[in-house]
């Protein structure tokens, strides 16, 4: 019997295309033979979890015969002490992609629509048209939200926008009087996602934190993850903050065991070492002066960021990415993200970004 799959999918699964990671290392070894890979590609904290969350690996292990804990209690208490939130205002996730793909199945009907920007993260157009509604991309500006067009963009049947604060791959940012204003405008039958996975990358003082505007806003809804600086991405821990009843509406609709015991605890002890915290945005600031003067040096536009990566125009982006990975580094194109000249690169260890430099003048024919 033969069967066409595509035709037995539902509609929106039809358009998309899946989700590309970054190489993994062990890939670029069996492809290329090459034992020497530094990974500059997915926006890792090169200095890896806290050693408090390493410590409480082992104790929770003795436990993997018994499901987690569903309702994740340890975790939003420790969260709802850090944020100073209501424990009830939290949504647990694997991972923040999660949370935002249980904002689209908790509010997007098939036909609705969904508004964010183009050069934006991934994943919005996933879960939207996953759950059967509309993608509208609205054009960037300066390779960052247009939030005019984005407003102009919204209808009746707009049920979600979703901001990346800041944006992942551009690494651009949002001013706070700029986001807040957008709030306001923003209808009540639009529920207003602000993704702040970089959130503790964002040094600037005019950077919001959108947490402070949840009472205004009771549609507001901000994600952060334990990812991203606190060194977790093999465990898949992230969270979203918002009103409520809406948290409420969101937990309706997510997995009773969505984040596994281990990533509760390390989860946990992880937001106990804000000094691990504060080492590696030092570390970040440092890195990204390192490889910004590097690419002045190599005569390459580069996009300033405000995350812990960043985004370097080099021209032939495949052939260059191809090079990088024939001496051992990886980085990310972005041609699915409507940017084909463009390398995104993590800000890795010191020696790691001078290997990158290096690689990338020899790459480049400097």
């Amino acid at each position: 019997m033969n069967c066409d799959f595509l035709e037995l999918a539902v509609p929106g699964v039809r358009e998309l295309q899946p989700y590309q990671p970054g190489k993994p290392i062990e890939e670029l070894q069996r492809e290329y033979g090459i034992t020497d890979v530094i990974k500059l590609a997915s926006n890792e904290n090169p200095l890896g979890p806290s050693p408090k969350a390493l410590a409480v690996i082992e104790d929770a292990a003795r436990d993997l015969h018994r499901y987690p804990d569903g309702s994740g209690f340890a975790l939003k208490q420790a969260l709802s002490r850090h944020l100073k939130v209501d424990a009830g205002q939290i949504t647990l996730g694997n991972g923040s992609n999660d949370v935002l793909e249980l904002v689209a199945r908790a509010f997007v009907s098939p036909g609705d629509e969904v508004v964010f920007s183009e050069h934006a993260f991934a994943v919005y157009p996933l879960v939207t048209l996953a759950a059967g509604g509309r993608a509208v991309v609205t054009p960037a500006r300066d390779y960052g939200h247009d939030l005019a067009a984005m407003h102009a963009a919204l209808t009746a049947q707009t049920r979600v926008v979703f901001i990346a604060n800041p944006n992942n791959p551009t690494g651009t940012w949002i001013r706070r009087e700029a986001l807040h204003a957008f709030l306001r405008a923003l209808p009540a039958h639009v529920i207003a996602v602000v993704d702040e996975a970089y959130f503790e990358y964002a040094a600037d003082p005019e950077y919001p934190d959108s947490l402070r505007w949840l009472g205004e806003f009771p549609n507001l809804v901000v994600t952060r993850t334990f990812s991203k600086i606190y060194g977790l991405a093999g465990l898949r821990a992230g969270y979203g903050v918002s009103h409520p009843e809406l948290a409420e509406l969101l937990n309706r609709v997510r997995q009773p065991f969505n984040v596994n015991s281990l990533a509760l605890a390390c989860a946990a002890a992880a937001l106990d070492d804000q000094e691990h915290v504060r080492r590696s945005t030092a570390m970040n600031a440092r890195g990204m002066r390192q490889l910004e003067e590097g690419f002045r040096k190599l005569d390459l536009e580069f996009i300033p960021s405000a995350g812990n990566f960043i985004c370097v125009r080099v021209g032939d982006a495949a052939a260059v990415y191809e090079a990088l990975l024939r001496q051992g580094v990886i980085v990310r194109p972005i041609a699915n993200y409507g940017m084909p000249e463009h390398l995104r690169i993590t800000v890795g260890l010191e020696s790691e970004n001078a290997r990158l430099l290096a690689a990338l003048r020899r790459a480049l024919g400097k």
